[in-house]
């Protein structure tokens, strides 16, 4: 896996060994890096189940000023700091948590930008973490939470409007912006 765009193309991070968990394929990363491009300068970015920390670090890349990572993983924890190191990124542009999705939402301040929310398919939970997110207002005006999953939720997400759907493969992407 490696950053796609921006100041630290090309640069290969560390990945999780065998095939448990699902990496975000590159196709699929740089087709959602476009069309959110237009935001990321300057953005403050929450990564809530971040694996490997690869949309935090492409959206840190792409000149997003801030990236708070959090999985409840302590191996995923361990391999985020050890690929915001090997970038050489600085506590200023990049936070990490070892929690539970909801204490962490519980428990952040400020506003985010952009939200990528990439749950294990096998949890059955982005629709709960979006309610949170929406909630507790962490998503500024005129910012972007995208869901990632292989079956997107239906129904409404109160305070929050899905604008947008795209499909890579077996990922499908949710667009919602706060309304």
């Amino acid at each position: 896996m490696r950053i796609i765009g921006g100041k630290y193309r090309s640069r290969v991070l560390k990945e999780f060994p065998g095939t448990e968990v699902r990496p975000t394929s590159d196709r699929a990363r740089e087709a959602l890096f476009n069309i959110l491009s237009p935001k990321l300068y300057g953005a403050r970015v929450l990564d809530l189940f971040c694996g490997t920390g690869a949309f935090g670090l492409e959206a840190l890349s792409r000149g997003a000023r801030e990236a708070v990572f959090n999985d409840l993983s302590r191996d995923s924890v361990r391999l985020v700091g050890e690929n915001i190191r090997k970038l050489g990124l600085g506590r200023d542009e990049a936070k990490v948590y070892n929690l539970d999705y909801s204490v962490c939402l519980d428990r952040l301040e400020g506003k985010f930008d952009i939200v990528f929310l990439d749950p294990p398919y096998r949890l059955d939970c982005g629709a709960e973490a979006l309610k949170k997110l929406a909630g507790r207002g962490l998503l500024a005006e005129g910012g972007v939470a995208v869901l990632e999953r292989d079956v997107l939720p239906d129904g409404e997400i109160p305070g929050l409007e899905r604008f947008d759907e795209r499909k890579y493969g077996k990922a499908k992407f949710a667009f919602y912006r706060p309304v």
